[in-house]
C-alpha cells in the first residue's frame, strides 16, 4: 500500500475520533453524571416540625418524584438554618434550606466545610415576627427590656436575628431580656401560658403554628421597621437584611387590616460541591416545576420564581443547578 494511501485512510480517522471526543464532550457536558439517573436515599435537613421549612421540605418530598422517581427523600428535623449548614457540611444531609444571613455568617466565620457550600436556588423571604400578648405594652424591641423573651432554639437563624435585632435595638440578649431558647414549637404555648412575655420567629407568610395560636388567644404583632436603619449599621453582618411589610392579611385575625412594618431576609436551597450534579440539577428542576403545587400549602413559595432564583448570594451556584439554569433559559 502506498504511502500516500495511508494517509488518506489515516485522515478520516483522526477527524472520527476528534469529533467522537467533542461528541463525548458535549453528552457530558448536556448530561450531568454521564446521563445517570439519580437514584436511592436522599437526607434533606428541614427544621422544627411546625415551621415553614418542614412543610415546605414534607411538600417537596411529595413531588420531587415527577422529576426524579428512582430518588426517596428523607426529612431530617433540626433547630434551623445554622443547625442545617451543620448537616449539610458534614454530611448528614445532602439538601437543607437556610437564611441568606445564617450562610454569610457561617462563612464569614469560617466554619468548618463553610468553602464548599453552594445554593441551588434563591426560594422565598422569611419576615421577621414580634409576637406579644393583646394588650401588651410593647411597641418595638426595645421595649422587650427585662421580659422573657422567646428567641428561638441556639442553632436556629431566628435566635441569630433577635439577637441582632435586640442589639440593633439598644439590648444585649444576654443581659437585658430572659432569653427563652425554644422553638417555634413550643413557643406560642409558652406566650399562651404567660410562661414568656414575646417571641421572635423568622419564618414564611403565614407561619401556621402562629395562624394556630391566634384562633386560640389574642395576639399582637409588633412592628420592627424602626430598627431598620441602625440594624443596618452593623454591617456587614446584617447586609442580607431588607425593609419589608408584612401584608394585612398574612394574618387577618391578628392585623385587622394593617400591614406591619419589618425586616425580612432571603432563603436559599443549599448543598455542598461534593453533591453529584445529576441529581442538583433534578431536585432544583423539582423545586421550579413544583412551586405552585406547594404554594397552594405554603402561600411563601408562591414567591419562588425561575428570574430571581439565580440571585443566590452569599452562595455560587452549583454546576447541576446552573446547568438546569441554561436548560431553561428563554
Amino acid at each position: 500500500m502506498s504511502g500516500s494511501l495511508r494517509r488518506g485512510m489515516r485522515q478520516p480517522l483522526r477527524v472520527a475520533g476528534v469529533l467522537a471526543v467533542v461528541l463525548g464532550v458535549l453528552l457530558w457536558w448536556l448530561i450531568p453524571g454521564g446521563g445517570a439517573s439519580p437514584g436511592g436515599t436522599v437526607e434533606f435537613a428541614t427544621g422544627v416540625p411546625t415551621g415553614v421549612y418542614a412543610r415546605y421540605g414534607s411538600l417537596l418530598k411529595d413531588r420531587l418524584h415527577r422529576e426524579l422517581p428512582d430518588v426517596r427523600l428523607r426529612l431530617l428535623a433540626s433547630e434551623g438554618s445554622v443547625q442545617n449548614l451543620d448537616m449539610v457540611t458534614s454530611g448528614k444531609a445532602s439538601f437543607t434550606i437556610a437564611a441568606a444571613d445564617a450562610v454569610a455568617t457561617y462563612r464569614d466565620d469560617k466554619q468548618p466545610g463553610a468553602e464548599r457550600l453552594r445554593a441551588c436556588a434563591r426560594l422565598y423571604d422569611d419576615y421577621m415576627q414580634l409576637v406579644v400578648p393583646a394588650g401588651s405594652p410593647v411597641r418595638s424591641a426595645k421595649d422587650l427590656k427585662g421580659m422573657r423573651v422567646g428567641m428561638g432554639q441556639e442553632r436556629s437563624g431566628v435566635n441569630l436575628i433577635a439577637g441582632r435585632l435586640l442589639r440593633a435595638a439598644g439590648l444585649d440578649a444576654d443581659k437585658d431580656v430572659h432569653a427563652v431558647h425554644q422553638g417555634i414549637d413550643r413557643m406560642p404555648d409558652l406566650l399562651e401560658k404567660d410562661k414568656i412575655d414575646a417571641f421572635f420567629w423568622s419564618g414564611g407568610l403565614p407561619t401556621t403554628a402562629i395562624e394556630n395560636l391566634s384562633a386560640k388567644t389574642n395576639i399582637q404583632l409588633v412592628q420592627l421597621g424602626d430598627l431598620v436603619e441602625k440594624l443596618h449599621a452593623l454591617e456587614p453582618e446584617t447586609r442580607h437584611y431588607r425593609a419589608a411589610v408584612m401584608p394585612a392579611d398574612a394574618y387577618p385575625a391578628v392585623q385587622q387590616g394593617e400591614p406591619v412594618s419589618t425586616v425580612a431576609v432571603a432563603n436559599l436551597l443549599v448543598t455542598t460541591d461534593r453533591t453529584d450534579t445529576a441529581l442538583t440539577e433534578g431536585m432544583t428542576r423539582a423545586v421550579l416545576n413544583s412551586r405552585d403545587q406547594i404554594g397552594e400549602k405554603v402561600h411563601a413559595a408562591q414567591k419562588v420564581d425561575r428570574r430571581t432564583a439565580i440571585y443566590t448570594t452569599p452562595l455560587p451556584l452549583h454546576r447541576g443547578a446552573r446547568h438546569y439554569y441554561r436548560s431553561v433559559k428563554p
